[in-house]
């Protein structure tokens, strides 16, 4: 809300508006007695200039009416462009322009009228006095009107320079989060199934030095050392960037590497079989990596949960969709829907980020037994059409 109070200006104004009229009953020896009449006028029309930045309005008839009453009283002649150019100045400026110019114009008609019923000469009244105090007054009211538009301006520049500064913490903010998103994406994908694949190559090389077949438990052992040394060179990768390190990057794991995650996990014992429908080739980077982390979450969802026997992996690129299947012969999960674990929300995550979607739910078999497993999906559809390469 703009201040009201009367400025330092507003005081000046209203000391010259008194002066004014002081100087003109000054300068008009034959009335003493109205002397004193009209500077407590010219005091009235120095009070309204400081009232007229609260209430430019009032302010403005007012000063018409005491302006009037003035020559009504016979008093030193001091014009009528001079004594309301502070009021008319500060209500334009407070935004009341058209109210300013009816008051300008109608004190100007009525001084013109009165002038000539008084017999002055016309083209003294009408073509010098007349002109120049209507240009004073235009002059007034188109001053306060540009001071008006150039503090709005201001005020304006000032409320966008704010909101950009607001809007680039917020992007800030958003880049932020979402950087945090991706690397706890990474983390999770790359240690989950990692952990998965220890925990079950532990247990196959046990079992292999319990039942004394030390080359078994020496692949178990490889396929540990292995995967350890690939989840620690991505957790390297990821700390890099988030170091902003400089320096070469670990490679994406994207579509050349899906039979190297399916082997390792298959040394666990689990038969996973792979196919590839299309040529996949072409297809963007960032589509190879998201097929690779669902899948490496998926794999790694069947190791910790569904005791199955039996993974079957279908990607099919057709032109302008990518199509993922997950198919285990487990236990099954919970319905779609219900799966609010971090990988299951991670992998809804990565697929929205491309525009695509993701179903995952249990398989119901064919008996009559209504709710009976017969394992587990993850279908994942991405469209290729508008996806960076």
């Amino acid at each position: 809300m703009p201040d009201t109070s009367p400025t330092r200006a507003d005081v000046l104004l209203a000391a010259a508006t008194l002066g004014l009229v002081a100087v003109a009953v000054a300068a008009d020896q034959q009335s003493p007695g109205g002397a004193a009449l009209a500077v407590v006028v010219g005091g009235a029309l120095g009070g309204l200039v400081l009232c007229a930045r609260r209430w430019p309005l009032p302010a403005l008839v007012a000063t018409a009416v005491v302006i009037l009453g003035y020559y009504a009283l016979d008093l030193p002649p001091v014009g009528v462009a001079a004594p309301a150019a502070a009021v008319l100045y500060r209500a334009s400026e407070r935004g009341r322009v058209v109210p300013a110019a009816v008051v300008a114009g109608s004190l100007l008609a009525v001084s013109v009228v009165a002038r000539l019923a008084e017999g002055d000469d016309i083209a003294v009244v009408v073509g010098t006095e007349l002109g120049s105090e209507a240009a004073l007054l235009l002059a007034v009211i188109a001053l306060g009107d540009a001071v008006r538009n150039r503090r709005s301006l201001r005020a304006a520049l000032v409320r966008q320079a704010v909101a950009a500064d607001e809007e680039r913490h917020r992007e800030a903010a958003r880049q932020v989060e979402a950087e945090r998103l991706r690397i706890a994406r990474e983390v999770h994908d790359t240690l989950g199934h990692t952990i998965s694949v220890i925990t079950l190559q532990s247990a196959v090389a046990r079992e292999a030095l319990a039942d004394s077949d030390p080359a078994q438990a020496e692949d178990a052992l490889a396929a540990i050392r292995s995967v350890s040394g690939s989840a620690m060179a991505e957790l390297r990768a990821t700390l890099g960037t988030l170091r902003r390190e400089p320096g070469p990057r670990e490679p994406v794991p994207g579509f050349d590497q899906l039979a190297a995650l399916v082997d390792g996990v298959r040394r666990g014992g689990l038969a996973v079989d792979l196919r590839i429908e299309g040529s996949v080739d072409t297809l963007p980077a960032v589509v190879g990596s998201t097929v690779y982390r669902v899948v490496q979450e998926a794999l790694t969802n069947v190791l910790r949960h569904a005791e199955a026997t039996r993974v079957t992996v279908t990607v099919r690129a057709t032109p302008g969709r990518l199509t993922l299947e997950v198919v285990d012969d487990g236990r099954g999960g919970p319905p779609a829907g219900d799966g609010t674990g971090q990988g299951l929300r991670g992998m809804a995550e990565r697929i929205a980020l491309l525009g695509g979607t993701v179903e995952t739910g249990t398989i119901e078999t064919g008996s009559a037994e209504p709710g009976t497993s017969g394992g587990f999906r993850v279908s994942v559809h991405l469209p290729l059409t508008g996806v960076a390469a």
